[in-house]
């Protein structure tokens, strides 16, 4: 740990973010829908802030765990990311983003795309840092932390080489 840098906990609220874009002629493809990748660094955005924020540091995306697009999104409609912490380890830390969409002269609202991202806290030498323990203080805040370590495990279980394998 780093000379004088005592790591109280944090709660999930604290580094929580809502961010909001009204999405322009400039962000879509070919097909007239907003590009994924606009979609994706919006997420990256929104999920590396709440890991600045609860870091306290710089942060780097490590991973996208998963990135399921659900409902396209179009020229005029306001993209809403409701993105939060899940799960803290030493250095590292799960963020959940929830991408919605709503048609602003209809008001109708849908569930566009969800991701978790993996986000590294580094130090000013770009060496990853301890981090501040994460507290939970709602029933789904430890359900979503639960079902994050599972994600945890399944992904460690992924880098170890198989029987056999060299």
């Amino acid at each position: 740990m780093e000379e004088g840098i005592e790591l109280n906990g944090k709660t999930v609220k604290e580094s929580s973010v809502i961010v909001t874009q009204l999405m322009s002629p400039q962000d879509v493809n070919v097909a007239g829908n907003v590009h994924g990748g606009v979609i994706m660094k919006l997420i990256d955005t929104a999920g590396g802030i709440v890991g600045a924020r609860h870091a306290q540091s710089n942060v780097v995306t490590a991973s996208i765990d998963r990135l399921d697009f659900h409902t396209p999104v179009y020229v005029g409609e306001l993209v809403t990311l409701k993105a939060s912490l899940n799960l803290v380890g030493r250095t590292s830390m799960e963020v959940g983003v929830r991408v919605q969409s709503e048609n602003l002269h209809t008001g109708e609202i849908r569930h566009t795309a969800s991701a978790y991202l993996t986000f590294v806290a580094l130090d000013a030498e770009g060496k990853p840092r301890p981090l501040p323990p994460l507290i939970l203080e709602t029933d789904d805040e430890c359900r979503r932390n639960r079902e994050a370590q599972a994600r945890r495990e399944y992904r460690a279980r992924e880098r170890r080489p198989a029987p056999g394998d060299s």
